[in-house]
C-alpha cells in the first residue's frame, strides 16, 4: 500500500500531512523584493515554456472594484503563473495564501502569506487577513479554492468555503466584489516545449444585496459552476486548436534545428521524372 505522503495526489493538505506548524505572517513586500520576484518568476517560466498565451483579461479587472482571481490547482507552476498574471498583465501586487510558505521564502517577499490548515485558528487568521487584502485596491487576491492539488482536468470541481467567506465579508465593507474564474492549461502544441494557456472567464459580480440572500454554501456552488464552465470551454478550444485569438505574453525564438526544419519545408523539390 502506498503511504499517504508518497501519493502523487493526496486528499490530505500538506500542513496536516507533514504535521508542521507555521505561524501566520502578513505578506511583506517592498519595491526591491517585488522587482526581484518579478524577474525571477518571469525567467522561470521563460526557461521552461515555449509561449504564454492568454485571453479574456479585458473585463477581468474593473477600476475601483475589488478583484479576486480564482483557479484550479493542478501543479507546482500555478503559483508562478498567477504571479506573472498579476504583475505583468494587470500591473498590481499579488496576494496569495500558500501552505508551507517557509519552503518558498521568496513568495513571502513577493506577496504570499501562510495558511496552516492543521490549526483552525491559524487558518481563520489567514481568511480574515485575506478580507483586508481584497479591500486594498492596489492588490489582487489569487486563490485556489479547492484547497488542495488535484489532477489536471479533475472533475467535479469542488471548493472549500474559504473563497465564499472572503468574498462575502469583503462585500460588507466594499459593497461589491468581482470574482474572476481562470482556466490554466499546460500543453504541447506545435513546439517541442509546452505552452502556458490562460483563459479568463467573465467576472461574477457579488453585491451586498445578492450576498445577503445566499449562504456560504450557495455562493460556493455558484463559483464552482463558473470555474467549471470556463475550464470546459478552454479544454474544448484547445482540443480544436483554437488558440490563435490569444494574446502572447512571451514566445520563444525557434531553436536552430526548428529553423532548419522550417527552411526545408519551404524548399520546392521537383518531382522525379519516370524513367
Amino acid at each position: 500500500m502506498v503511504k499517504e505522503e508518497e501519493k502523487l495526489y493526496s486528499d490530505v493538505p500538506p500542513t496536516k500531512l507533514r504535521n508542521k506548524d507555521e505561524k501566520f505572517r502578513p505578506a511583506k513586500t517592498n519595491k526591491f523584493w517585488l522587482w526581484v520576484a518579478s524577474m525571477f518568476f518571469f525567467n522561470m517560466i521563460q526557461n521552461r515554456f515555449y509561449a504564454f498565451r492568454y485571453k479574456g483579461e479585458e473585463t477581468a479587472v474593473e477600476k475601483g472594484i475589488p478583484t479576486i482571481l480564482y483557479a484550479p490547482h493542478g501543479n507546482w507552476w500555478d503559483g508562478i503563473v498567477f504571479y506573472n498574471i498579476v504583475h505583468r498583465i494587470f500591473h498590481k501586487e499579488i496576494r496569495m495564501m500558500i501552505e508551507e510558505l517557509n519552503r518558498f521564502p521568496l513568495f513571502h517577499k513577493g506577496g504570499g502569506y501562510p495558511v496552516n490548515k492543521k490549526s483552525p485558528q491559524s487558518a481563520m487568521k489567514a481568511l480574515k487577513y485575506s478580507v483586508d487584502v481584497v479591500c486594498d485596491l492596489k492588490n489582487i487576491l489569487c486563490i485556489f479554492p479547492q484547497g488542495i492539488i488535484r489532477p489536471p482536468h479533475y472533475r467535479p470541481i469542488e471548493f472549500q468555503t474559504g473563497l465564499a467567506y472572503i468574498a462575502q465579508n469583503a462585500v460588507k465593507r466594499m459593497g461589491k466584489v468581482n470574482l474572476v474564474p481562470i482556466a490554466f492549461d499546460y500543453c504541447f502544441l506545435r513546439d517541442n516545449r509546452p505552452e502556458v494557456i490562460i483563459e479568463f472567464g467573465k467576472p461574477y459580480t457579488l453585491t451586498a444585496e445578492a450576498s445577503a440572500q445566499m449562504d456560504r454554501k450557495d455562493l460556493t456552488h455558484i463559483l464552482e459552476q463558473e470555474l467549471t464552465a470556463v475550464c470546459d470551454k478552454q479544454r474544448d478550444e484547445i482540443a480544436h486548436g483554437e488558440v490563435d485569438d490569444h494574446k502572447i505574453l512571451f514566445k520563444q525564438h525557434l531553436k536552430w534545428y526548428r529553423r532548419i526544419e522550417q527552411r526545408l519545408k519551404r524548399i520546392d523539390i521537383p518531382p522525379v521524372a519516370d524513367v
